[in-house]
């Protein structure tokens, strides 16, 4: 099948990825660009889980402070070089970050690290675990997507492990 450039330019501003990648899942989607989009997406948190073993001691400490000035964050986010550190990218997503964070006020990053008795006292742990772990919220940007999807886009896109470290949220009376 042929893939007009066209498709493959809209599928790389949707997705960030590159030609050749976005040229490739569109020949695997026989042009249709949301099974492409997906294809990308699970290629990307492929290569993530492919980086994890590298060490992540780079990075930036992003704050945010939402309007009012009633909620404040402030999230560590950890990449193997100072040079992504920089990234445009990187930044955007550590503010994003940041920003899902005050909006939704997660309490733990991954769920691995819910502690087990926690989970037991709650009725239904998928739910649990969607709402309180960081990695498992939808994106308040893109629901349709969680923070994990986020994450593995943005380590297939800049090449290096990233790793979100910790977060602490403040909120005027809690």
């Amino acid at each position: 099948m042929e893939i007009s450039v066209e498709a493959i330019k809209e599928l790389r501003h949707m997705t960030s990825a590159s030609i050749a990648h976005c040229k490739k899942a569109l020949e695997e989607a026989e042009g249709d660009l949301k099974k492409a989009a997906v294809i990308l997406r699970k290629k990307g948190l492929e290569i993530a889980a492919k980086k994890q073993g590298k060490a992540a001691k780079e990075g930036r400490v992003e704050a945010y402070v939402h309007l009012g000035n009633k909620i404040g964050v402030l999230v560590e986010v950890n990449c193997e070089t100072d040079f992504v550190a920089r990234n445009p990218d990187f930044c955007q997503f550590t503010k994003d970050l940041a920003m899902q964070i005050a909006a939704c006020s997660p309490e733990y990053i991954k769920k691995e690290d819910v502690p087990q008795d926690v989970l037991e006292q709650g009725k239904n742990k998928e739910e649990f675990i969607k709402t309180h772990c960081l990695l498992e919220q939808p994106f308040v940007k893109d629901p349709s997507v969680t923070i994990n999807d986020c994450l593995g886009t943005i380590v297939a896109k800049l090449g290096e492990n990233i790793v979100i470290r910790r977060f602490v949220r403040y909120k005027i009376g809690e």
